[in-house]
């Protein structure tokens, strides 16, 4: 008997499919492969088919694609642990107005410190650069935690908008193991009828 093909869930860095694919495995014999995978890449993964569903950072551009959004995270700014904001809780955007950002922030905002010219870098590249008491960066919360190390922290930077992460499929994926996905996302017990 030939083994079936795969599910194929992609996911952002920092999210988080474990739960929904523990759910999937306990109810489907039909076997999950989860996919990591880069931002910047999220969209062609799924427009491809290279995966099935993709857990990604929205917004996306929803012309052929299905989307429901599923939680948000808080923006945090990830500094060296010895740095002057780590005696408060939270930071907003005038407490790191004089700060270098190793790597641009998706909302577009800026220090209002000129900004040096910082190689592109990856998210790791970037979080060792800071741990060297070289700026800040800013990330979503999980992908802070993902990176965390001995000697950087983060404050969650509480006047920035949060990023939203969500769930994508084509609009023509006419599997039904999409809907049996969906229905996991949403909460629906096994013998549950979609509703």
């Amino acid at each position: 008997m030939p083994t079936p093909t795969p599910f194929r869930l992609g996911f952002v860095t920092g999210a988080t499919p474990d739960k929904w694919a523990r759910t999937w495995r306990d109810r489907s014999r039909d076997p999950l492969e989860l996919v990591p995978v880069e931002q910047e890449d999220q969209e062609r993964v799924v427009r491809h088919g290279e995966v099935d569903m993709v857990l990604a950072r929205l917004p996306v551009d929803r012309d052929g694609l299905h989307c429901i959004t599923l939680y948000e995270e808080r923006v945090v700014a990830v500094m060296g642990h010895e740095h002057v904001a780590t005696v408060v809780e939270e930071v907003g955007t005038d407490d790191l107005a004089d700060e270098q950002l190793v790597a641009p922030h998706a909302s577009g905002w800026t220090p209002r410190a000129p900004q040096l010219d910082w190689p592109a870098m990856s998210v790791r590249e970037a979080v060792e650069t800071v741990a060297a008491g070289t700026g800040v960066l800013l990330v979503p919360m999980s992908v802070a935690r993902l990176h965390q190390r001995k000697d950087v922290t983060y404050r969650p930077v509480h006047d920035l908008e949060g990023t939203t992460v969500g769930l994508v499929w084509r609009t023509d994926n006419e599997d039904p193991r999409v809907q049996t996905f969906i229905g996991i996302v949403r909460g629906r017990t096994a013998n549950s009828s979609r509703g």
